[in-house]
């Protein structure tokens, strides 16, 4: 394979991931409702926003061409909210999968 096909894969991967990382970044933003509970406890609310600072910071652990750092921060952000409000007496439940088709 020459040097175009390579580049064109590598772009595409890298777009899938940005992706990926900006689906995960909405999707933390869309839990921000749970930060405001008095019942989540403030260890899963300081995860949230490390998540959102080290997503949009130029530091990373992997270099930004390659997102995996960012989505796995996303991803235990994410279900560290979730898992903190699903303790709570009338937690909020997962939404379950679509399975009307």
């Amino acid at each position: 394979m020459d040097g175009k096909v390579w580049l064109i894969l590598a772009a595409v991967v890298a777009t899938g991931l940005a992706i990926g990382a900006a689906v995960l970044l909405v999707r933390v933003f869309a839990a921000r409702r749970l930060l405001l509970d008095a019942g989540i406890p403030l260890r899963d609310k300081a995860l949230f926003w490390v998540a959102v600072v080290y997503t949009v910071s130029p530091l990373d652990l992997i270099p930004d061409p390659v997102y995996l750092d960012d989505i796995g921060v996303l991803l235990l952000a994410l279900r560290s909210l979730h898992a903190a409000a699903a303790r709570l007496p009338g937690g909020v439940k997962a939404p379950s999968p679509d399975t009307s088709a």
